[in-house]
């Protein structure tokens, strides 16, 4: 069992809009380049954010998005389950159809599993995550980068607009 990187990519998006999103909405442009995500594959998960009421947008000049509730009242698993990522251990998804069209004789053990994993989720919080220091060294570095890159960028033009 292994979760996908629509899954991952969700839960860092997340993050990263409870972190950045206090203050003013976030684009999705900003997201990607923070956490290397491409801008459609973003489009796609926040559609789905969206329809289960975990994100809300903001249109217009410095739209974007927030997060529909506080990060305490979104867990991880609610954000997995939003964009339809499975947490199924088993080998049948779950169908009990694992071996010839019948269960095997791990398939219980194994959705067993799933439902541990799906609680364990359930039990943390975005607020959870946002807390731990190490993750705000991390998005602090995360910003650093994107400043820099800005910088970086911003040096080019007035290099090249003079030539």
């Amino acid at each position: 069992m292994r979760l996908t990187t629509k899954g991952r990519y969700a839960v860092t998006a997340m993050l990263d809009l409870a972190i950045h999103g206090q203050a003013k909405p976030v684009s999705l442009n900003d997201i990607s380049g923070r956490q290397g995500i491409s801008l459609s594959y973003l489009e796609q998960l926040f559609a789905k954010l969206r329809r289960c009421d975990l994100v809300s947008s903001v249109r217009g000049p410095g739209g974007g998005y927030r997060l529909a509730r506080t990060g305490s009242e979104i867990s991880i698993a609610q954000v997995v389950d939003a964009v339809n990522e499975s947490m199924d251990a088993t080998r049948c998804q779950g169908k009990g159809d694992c071996q010839d069209g019948d269960q095997c004789l791990t398939h219980h053990l194994w959705q067993d599993l799933s439902a541990q994993i799906h609680a364990f989720l359930s039990d943390i919080s975005i607020a959870d995550l946002v807390d731990k220091k190490e993750i705000l060294e991390v998005a602090h570095r995360q910003d650093e980068r994107a400043q820099q890159k800005m910088l970086d960028s911003e040096e080019l033009i007035k290099l090249t607009s003079t030539d």
